[in-house]
């Protein structure tokens, strides 16, 4: 009964060894896999780390496209808009036609800014009538 034990015993741990072994090769071959693909894609990495700085700045919330043109050379104008989708932005028109992006996550701060504007114009009026 004890060889059968030892037996399987064994043949459990050779297989827990191997798995284990095995686990760790694959995890470092994907994260070499990964380190490869970056380096191969770095400019577009690079570009699109660089939109989210751009348009990450706590004074903007927003910045025209031709102000992410000029800072991200190198870029046809529709691969740009890729990147800056990729990047997480959004794309909106202002009543003049040009055209503004910002990113999504700072939607929030985008729609507390512009109710605040808008408290600050509606007082703006009544300060001026009290003088």
């Amino acid at each position: 009964m004890e060889a059968a034990l030892w037996s399987t015993l064994s043949a459990l741990l050779g297989a827990l060894v191997g798995g284990g072994i095995s686990w760790l090769l694959n995890r470092q071959q994907l994260a070499h896999q990964l380190r490869m693909l970056r380096e191969q894609h770095k400019t577009e990495f690079m570009a699109e780390e660089t939109a989210r700085h751009f348009l990450s700045h706590k004074s903007f919330t927003d910045r025209s496209f031709e102000t992410l043109q000029k800072n991200l050379g190198g870029f046809a104008d529709d691969e740009l808009r890729k990147i800056l989708v990729r990047a997480g932005a959004i794309r909106v028109y202002r009543e003049d036609g040009s055209e503004w992006w910002r990113l999504l996550s700072r939607m929030d701060e985008y729609l507390e800014r512009k109710a605040l504007d808008q408290i600050a114009r509606e007082i703006q009026p009544q300060d001026r009538g009290a003088s």
